[in-house]
């Protein structure tokens, strides 16, 4: 009888015996490999200290059950049975042939996408029938409803890639991880450009070609849009000195044993290096609006301080700016005698009464000076007054000293200046 046991499982072996009813059993056992003449009890096995019990059942059967077997507890496996008399010894040979055996995931060689592979999980020797299995990827546990030695994966992708193993239910001997490797033709095939942003010309640029796939594509074709023959080949294609002639959309296309796919196209253009130049004039641009600004401004500033200097300069010299400010005061003068209907009559405008200088004594107060004087002419009668005008005329007198009589003489003198007639 063979019995398959699993490794690192736990095992009950089970034998029956008769003896004469004139003999008295003395001591039963379990051995292995035994011989007529050397049996040796489990229970002082130095190999089985500990991993070994005898028991017998309401049956009368005599079991051994055995406990984390290895591959070194192979063997046959008997009942021997001593009684009182020396010679009646009993041995039930052959008895129960163990076999231990591990676990193995077995797949298909080769597995492309979307086939149904079937995984098995594998003995050396036959199981109980009635064993069931447990089925993990990547350690992680799959459907309780998949319990047989076989699992079915239903059209494969790329995402069924991973480890398997499978072991008994409850027991926790697992086997190792088997790699299932779904073989696919290239997929999200891209390509990227370095340098990626700023081209201009004369520069190096270089393109690669990446994709996903299984086994990793090995051949690559390189198009420009246009053109019907292939650029270039290789994984990477490059352009020493880039120039308007290589300016284009570019794709590359990726192959394998399985099947090839091409790229989306990318533009290839110099147009980093103008943007860079037209950026620059940008710049220019501003520095030159902003001096021109400041330019601007300080004309304006020239303009109001010179400004400001001819105000100053056109007040008559000896009197302040404070002095200039004076209320006007309109006088009426005639240089005949008093007549409303005289067509001679004058008037004087804008006569500023200029205050007496510090130095001045004060019985000098009394001067006036007249600045700024016009003179109105009765229209109707201009040709009769044509002998009256004045132009520009001013009295420059001489510097007077403090305490001189001519000074007292002159304090009701009039200075008339920028006199105009009208």
């Amino acid at each position: 009888m063979m019995k398959c046991a699993l490794k690192d499982s736990t095992i009950i072996l089970s034998g029956t015996y008769e003896h004469p009813a004139r003999l008295t059993v003395t001591e039963r056992f379990w051995t292995v490999n035994p011989s007529q003449d050397n049996s040796k009890n489990l229970l002082d096995h130095p190999d089985y200290g500990g991993r070994v019990q005898f028991f017998q059942n309401k049956d009368r059967m005599f079991l051994l059950k055995l406990s984390n077997v290895t591959h070194e507890d192979e063997g046959m496996y008997c009942i021997r049975i001593e009684t009182n008399e020396e010679k009646q010894k009993y041995l039930g040979y052959p008895g129960v042939d163990l076999k231990v055996t591990d676990l193995r995931v077995e797949i298909p060689e080769e597995i492309i996408e979307g086939q149904s592979p079937v995984l098995f999980c594998k003995t050396t020797c036959n199981l109980s029938d009635k064993t069931n299995f447990t089925w993990y990827k990547n350690g992680k546990h799959l459907s309780k409803l998949i319990s047989t030695n076989q699992l079915l994966l239903q059209s494969v992708s790329r995402d069924d890639t991973g480890n398997y193993s499978c072991a008994v239910t409850d027991q926790k001997h697992v086997s190792p991880a088997v790699t299932l490797s779904v073989r696919y033709p290239p997929k999200n095939v891209s390509v990227s450009v370095s340098p990626c942003c700023k081209i201009k010309e004369g520069d190096s640029v270089t393109l690669i070609c990446s994709s996903d796939s299984n086994p990793p594509a090995l051949n690559f074709s390189w198009f420009k849009e246009n053109q019907s023959s292939a650029v270039g080949s290789g994984q990477s294609f490059s352009i020493s000195s880039f120039n308007s002639s290589h300016s284009g959309r570019y794709y590359c296309e990726a192959q394998n044993k399985y099947g090839s796919e091409r790229s989306a196209s990318v533009s290839v253009t110099p147009a980093g290096g103008k943007k860079t130049e037209r950026s620059g004039q940008v710049l220019y641009a501003a520095a030159g609006i902003g001096a021109t600004f400041i330019c601007i401004c300080i004309i304006i500033v020239v303009i109001k301080i010179m400004s400001r200097k001819t105000g100053d300069a056109g007040v008559p010299r000896g009197v302040s700016k404070q002095e200039s400010n004076n209320t006007a005061v309109p006088v009426q003068t005639s240089s005949h005698p008093s007549n409303t209907t005289d067509s001679n009559e004058l008037m004087y405008a804008s006569v500023t009464h200029k205050s007496p200088k510090k130095h001045q004594r004060a019985e000098d107060e009394d001067e006036v000076e007249y600045a700024t004087v016009q003179h109105l002419r009765n229209n109707r009668n201009a040709s009769a007054e044509t002998g009256c005008q004045y132009g520009n005329m001013r009295d420059h007198r001489p510097a007077v000293s403090a305490g001189s009589n001519d000074e007292k003489a002159d304090d009701s003198s009039v200075i008339y200046s920028s006199i105009k007639v009208a």
